[in-house]
């Protein structure tokens, strides 16, 4: 049987890298393709086909994302060419060539006002630029290709760039205190076992399109994130305070609560997810290695 092709978009991010290091398990079952903005400018179709005409893809794992919150409020041209019309331009070239499509969104698609785990059919309602322009890529996404897979994800961290687990870790070693919100529920999602998750749908007995919601299991509140951050990197010195949201200004509200609910994925592809504190125990021993 002739070896499948996967193209990877955004593979200099987060997900990107932690891709890169799971290929290296299928490499007997997949040819992997890893491209960046420097490689492949998914936002010029010009490009795209330019690039397809002369390569055989069987899968497209779209990573590639405009991920600055607040930034996109002022941003806004640049977050929609990414976002939207990026996904837009991966979609038709998928139908058209018959591939296979996975797009990576977010929990930034709900206001964050509910008290129990999202659901994939409960409704979507973002608050900021960044959260609309994702939702908006999903939409363009369905319709152009019904079959594709939508994976929602929320607090992604990785040994690979800049992220909150890495801040922690430095401002932890830096500073004597440290304010951080305590009434923010959410999951934080080891990048790496959300690559996992994916290949695991690539590589499922048939490709089952729709929403899916990932993150790793359990919940916590970013306060009780950084205290975990700290106790398990040794981090004594630094003080870690609780304050409440309205105390820590920024430009673009966030989500109250973003907890995911996990039970489609789980069930459609037979997908074990870890809790969030090993996988955070994980993380950080590649961090301080």
């Amino acid at each position: 049987m002739a070896t499948k092709t996967i193209l990877i978009t955004g593979s200099n991010g987060q997900l990107g890298n932690e891709m890169r290091l799971i290929s290296g398990s299928y490499s007997n079952r997949y040819d992997f393709i890893f491209t960046d903005v420097e490689e492949l400018d998914i936002t010029n179709i010009d490009d795209l086909n330019n690039f397809f005409s002369g390569t055989k893809i069987d899968f497209i794992v779209n990573c590639a994302a405009y991920t600055a919150v607040d930034k996109a409020e002022d941003d806004v041209e640049l977050c929609y060419k990414i976002n939207c019309f990026a996904v837009e331009n991966l979609a038709k070239i998928a139908r058209q060539l018959n591939i296979k499509i996975i797009h990576i969104s977010t929990d930034y698609v709900f206001n964050g006002k509910n008290y129990l785990p999202y659901t994939e059919t409960m409704p979507v309602n973002p608050v900021s630029v960044y959260g609309k322009s994702k939702l908006e890529g999903e939409q363009i996404l369905q319709k152009i290709c019904a079959d594709s897979v939508i994976i929602r994800t929320s607090w992604l961290y990785s040994s690979f760039g800049n992220n909150f687990v890495k801040t922690m870790l430095r401002l932890g070693k830096e500073r004597e205190t440290l304010n951080v919100v305590f009434d923010q529920i959410g999951t934080p999602t080891y990048a790496a076992d959300l690559a996992a998750a994916i290949m695991q749908i690539i590589d499922f007995e048939k490709f089952i399109g729709g929403i899916y919601h990932f993150s790793n299991e359990g919940a916590v509140s970013w306060y009780d994130f950084t205290k975990a951050i700290h106790r398990i990197a040794g981090i004594s010195t630094c003080k870690v305070l609780p304050i409440e949201s309205k105390d820590y200004p920024v430009r673009t509200p966030r989500p109250f609560f973003s907890v995911l609910n996990k039970s489609k994925i789980k069930q459609t592809f037979k997908i074990e997810i870890p809790y969030w504190e090993d996988s955070l125990r994980v993380c950080i021993g590649k961090i301080l290695k």
